[in-house]
């Protein structure tokens, strides 16, 4: 299988104060794929594709190459799929781990909860329309996570009922009243200004407590707020 393709120098500079743009590579087996997700996204400004792999190895190899801000992955990929891929760019164990958005044309795929847990920043699917693609990838370039709203509840509610083999992480300290409201609606796919309009509080406050949230939980995100509250069944499907 011909291995990735790179992008000449373009946007080729190391991440640093002085780079204009978010650098993203792409991976998917289909080439029509590839071609329509790096269309819509070099016609954005600020955002430049730099890269594209076939399968899940090669993308893997060209993360670590080009450093990207931003990895664009199809969930079912050949020779590695794109939860492992995940996992090993975005695993908790990883170091300077990279920002992974899972891509996948069923909204139930049952790899996709596992691609969340090794540490995705974003799921969409592949229909999701490009205004939702490149909320994602900013999203997910300034260190935030973005599910798609509309399925957001159903799909972690599908797997809310899985059984972990684990025990559940506990909180370093007591949620308060407010932390829990907002770990509700974090669950619910809420954005934060919807977020601050619900409970009717403030952005800044609304961005203290998710921080709050966060350390009580150790969590790298909001998608891992959102699993921890289907897990300890504080949202129901």
């Amino acid at each position: 299988m011909p291995g990735p393709r790179l992008d000449g120098q373009r946007g080729a500079a190391p991440n640093g104060p002085g780079r204009m743009s978010i650098r993203v590579i792409i991976a998917d087996d289909q080439d029509i794929v590839r071609t329509g997700l790096r269309m819509i996204i070099d016609a954005q400004p600020g955002i430049e594709v730099i890269g594209e792999a076939k399968d899940g190895r090669a993308a893997v190899a060209l993360a670590r190459q080009l450093r990207p801000d931003v990895c664009l992955f199809d969930i079912r990929m050949p020779e590695m799929d794109g939860l492992e891929a995940t996992r090993q760019l975005a695993g908790p164990d990883v170091d300077n781990p990279l920002a992974v958005i899972v891509i996948t044309t069923f909204d139930l795929d049952e790899y996709v909860y596992g691609a969340l847990k090794a540490g995705a920043r974003g799921f969409l699917l592949k229909d999701a329309g490009p205004e939702l693609l490149i909320q994602a990838i900013h999203a997910a370039a300034n260190g935030n996570a973005l599910i798609a709203p509309n399925i957001t509840v159903r799909l972690l509610a599908a797997f809310s009922n899985v059984p972990l083999g684990r025990p559940l992480a506990q909180p370093i300290a007591p949620l308060t009243g407010r932390e829990e409201e907002l770990l509700i609606t974090v669950a619910r796919g809420r954005t934060n200004a919807e977020i601050a309009n619900e409970l009717h509080i403030s952005l800044s406050t609304v961005k203290t407590h998710l921080a709050s949230l966060m350390a009580k939980l150790g969590a790298r995100n909001r998608v891992e707020i959102a699993i921890w509250a289907y897990e300890t069944g504080r949202i129901k499907g």
